[in-house]
């Protein structure tokens, strides 16, 4: 049995992805995904949500973090499930407070599961080249959230 916040760390990349591919509503995806669920577990359908919500509010401000430190790679190219596992990673490691290893390997595991062959190395590259900017990126990402 998985954890509850692999769990939904699963279900929130599932909903980034339908969202950042073909623009759904994000209440309209998490409601149809959550119901969805064969077991429902709303400890990780909150995380999940609180996951989704938070990072669709910065996704301008992520990105531009990301792109500076995947510069050879434009973010428009960026395979989908990629683009979005460093988004949730650097969101989970700033302002979501969580270990900055466990956000890394958790982005990696997933990179492993639901990426391309070379996705869990293209991953933890760019995540740790950001971890120096933590702080700078929590400030950015909190300044923004409030305004």
């Amino acid at each position: 049995m998985k954890g509850e916040r692999r769990l939904a760390r699963e279900l929130a990349l599932q909903a980034l992805y339908e969202i950042d591919l073909v623009q759904h509503p994000p209440s309209q995806v998490m409601f149809e995904q959550f119901g969805a669920l064969e077991e429902p577990n709303p400890r990780a359908e909150e995380y999940a949500r609180a996951l989704v919500v938070g990072i669709i509010a910065v996704v301008p401000q992520l990105d531009a973090y990301i792109q500076s430190h995947a510069p050879e790679w434009p973010l428009d190219q960026v395979a989908v499930i990629d683009r979005n596992l460093l988004r949730m990673a650097l969101y989970e490691f700033t302002v979501g407070k969580v270990p900055v290893k466990v956000a890394i390997n958790e982005a990696v595991e997933l990179a492993k599961e639901y990426g391309a062959d070379s996705s869990p190395r293209f991953v933890n590259g760019v995540l740790g080249a950001l971890v120096p900017l933590q702080a700078e990126v929590e400030r950015a990402l909190t300044q923004r959230q409030g305004a």
